[in-house]
């Protein structure tokens, strides 16, 4: 994911329907980068890969559609630290991802509209709207009921299961964090640039920080067998063709950027995990993960 602003339009049926397939991408994407990682590739190279490529990719739309691209010196001041949070987001996402099921691994970095009302208020002395603390035990309840917090569905008790999810939320959590200050840090300091520029600086310092991390461990790791070659290339290109559409198609069906739609990501994840993967959880972890879905997509649709 990137630093995209929501949009409050109203919906197209194609519209509609082109947000669920960016969302079903976007899942598939983590699933994909579960199968690299299972197979010998670590998470610094798939951001390496996965930035570059998108960059790349954003950066043949703004030439082909002769973007013009100015930035003022604000921009140039917080651009390089929202890129900063989303390169620290996206290694801590995939390093989430590659500890826990996918699906959970979302969920968990789905609390970020919690996050966001935080950063706001920290930062911009912004009161929470009242929907947002209503939503938020709601989330924090879903999630509970999610990750199996006390361990009553795997029956490990509290104990076994936190030393067996621990790491893996901690990093969604971090991923959440650092994306819902780059959320509030772009609202409010780079808004007016144009979402293609913002995305291809945004991927590009995030290959940097990626790169700089692939540098810091000795070098790249590469799959070591097919199945993470075919991971790590369909994970670049399922993450490069959600934003294509998303920059190409989106605008022309009246949609500019992200929507509240997108947030069923999880519950892909969750259907793609079961499928690909066999990772299962129990009736009330997709309960719960319901629960959070639900709650997160009903403060993106609220009326404004």
């Amino acid at each position: 994911m990137s630093a995209v602003l929501p949009s409050q339009r109203a919906l197209s049926g194609a519209a509609f329907a082109t947000l669920l397939l960016i969302a079903l991408m976007m899942g598939a994407n983590h699933v994909a980068a579960r199968i690299a990682f299972n197979n010998g590739a670590d998470v610094a190279t798939a951001v390496v890969v996965r930035s570059t490529v998108t960059a790349l990719v954003i950066a043949a739309i703004l030439a082909s559609q002769r973007v013009r691209i100015a930035f003022t010196a604000r921009h140039k001041r917080f651009l390089p630290a929202i890129g900063l949070l989303v390169g620290v987001q996206s290694l801590c996402l995939y390093s989430a991802v590659a500890r826990l099921p996918v699906a959970l691994a979302l969920l968990a970095f789905n609390t970020y509209p919690i996050w966001t009302a935080v950063w706001s208020a920290l930062v911009y002395r912004h009161k929470p709207e009242k929907a947002m603390l209503v939503a938020m035990p709601v989330i924090l309840v879903g999630l509970a009921l999610a990750l199996d917090v006390f361990g009553a569905a795997s029956g490990l008790g509290a104990a076994g299961q936190w030393s067996r999810i621990g790491a893996g939320v901690a990093f969604a959590l971090a991923a959440a964090a650092t994306f819902g200050l780059a959320l509030v840090l772009t609202q409010h300091e780079a808004g007016d640039v144009d979402g293609r520029v913002r995305t291809a600086t945004t991927m590009t310092m995030a290959a940097i920080v990626a790169l700089i991390t692939v540098s810091l461990q000795g070098g790249f790791h590469l799959p070591t067998a097919p199945a993470g070659w075919g991971g790590l290339a369909a994970l670049t290109c399922l993450y490069g063709t959600a934003f294509t559409i998303m920059f190409t198609v989106l605008p022309r069906l009246g949609v500019v950027g992200n929507s509240a739609i997108m947030n069923v990501e999880p519950v892909c994840a969750l259907v793609l995990g079961w499928l690909i993967l066999g990772q299962s959880i129990a009736a009330i972890q997709v309960a719960g993960a319901l629960v959070v879905v639900g709650a997160v997509m009903a403060l993106g649709m609220r009326k404004r």
